[in-house]
Parts: C-alpha cells; structure tokens; sequence
C-alpha cells in the first residue's frame, strides 16, 4: 500500500496531514506549502508571471499550471482546492479577477479585470445543513482558446465558452457559448456569431 493510500484509509493520520497543509475552517495553504513544496509540484511555463499582491491557494492535491507566456495580473485570487487550475500558453487574468477550479483556460484567452470564475457551486440540497458544510457541486469550467472575456463578468460553474468567443463586459454566462460567437447581458445571450465563409460578424435576430 502506498503511503498516499495509508494516509487515506487512517482518518486521524489523515486530519494531522490535512492540518499541516491548511488551518482547519482556513482553506489556505501554509506558508511552507507556498514556499517549499508547490514549486516542484506544479507547472510554471516560460516567461510566465505571477504578479505581487496575487493570491496563490493552490494544493498539493490538485493540479495547477501556467503557460508560457501567461500572467496572473495583481490582487487575483486563484484556487485548486477543490479542482484543477491549467491556464494555457499566452493567457492572462487579468487585475483583481478570481479563478476557482476546476477551471480550464485555453491557449490566449483571458480576462478583463475583476471576472469571477468558478468550477464548483456550494451544495443546498439538504435545507436543514448550513450550505458550508454540505458537499461541494464541482462542475468543470473550460474556456477554450483565443475566448476573451470582459470586466466585471461572472461565468458560472460547468460553462464552456467556445473558441474565439467574446464576452461582453458585465455579463453573467449561465449557459454554454458556441465558437467564434459575441455574448452579452444578464443572463448572457449571443448576439452576434462570426461567419468563417463569409468573414463577416453576423446578427442573431
């Protein structure tokens, strides 16, 4: 048996472990966790950046990667916690935005500033339980490439914003956006879809 199965089938082993990475009730990596063990567990692409002032909680547990070329602007906040983080190559989030996983960026999208994205809703589904304390509802986010989405836009959880898409800025995405597609409002509806005959952006009535 590994040690990571050990770990997993002792509970008490299995709560000191979980403490030493983060406080109870604090879903933050230790500062040992930071600074000594994630730099050699997850990926960090040539002539990426990650800003100061930038809130990094990514775990051991989950994966977490960053493109070559890619920037995490400052005052963003990132987490794995419940579910990988891969940020293409040539990507950007952009100033104060919030990335929780699972969330997948892809190569050259990005983000105006302060958009939320999630991978997971908090569950409800027992209303006699304070929803912090009931199962997560992971629901992975992917963005695909070249997709930009504009300030102060929220994408909720299990959303795929299509190729080339562009999101416009204060929009809410509750469902999925097609390819090569322009979406605004709240909740966000396409407007516009991009005809790769004719070159042209076309209205949708």
């Amino acid at each position: 048996m590994s040690y990571i199965n050990k770990i997993k089938s002792n509970p008490k082993l299995k709560k000191f472990v979980l403490w030493t990475i983060s406080p109870d009730g604090r879903p933050r990596p230790r500062l040992w966790v930071r600074l000594f063990l994630n730099p050699f567990i997850h990926k960090k692409g040539k002539n990426s950046l990650i800003r100061s002032m930038t809130r990094m909680d990514v775990f051991p547990w989950k994966r977490f990667e960053l493109g070559e070329n890619s920037t995490i602007e400052t005052f963003c906040v990132v987490n794995n916690g419940a579910g990988d983080v891969i940020i293409g190559k040539n990507a950007r989030l952009g100033i104060g935005s919030v990335l929780l996983g699972p969330v997948k960026m892809g190569d050259g999208s990005g983000c105006g500033q302060h958009v939320f994205i999630g991978g997971f809703n908090h569950g409800y589904a027992d209303g006699t339980k304070n929803s912090k304390h009931q199962a997560l509802e992971i629901r992975p986010t992917i963005i695909e490439e070249e997709a930009h989405i504009g300030a102060n836009s929220v994408i909720l959880p299990g959303i795929i914003i299509g190729k080339r898409s562009q999101i416009g800025a204060g929009s809410v995405v509750t469902r999925d956006i097609p390819p090569y597609s322009i979406a605004v409002g709240n909740p966000a509806r396409v407007i516009k879809r991009f005809n790769l005959e004719t070159g042209i952006w076309e209205k949708i009535t």
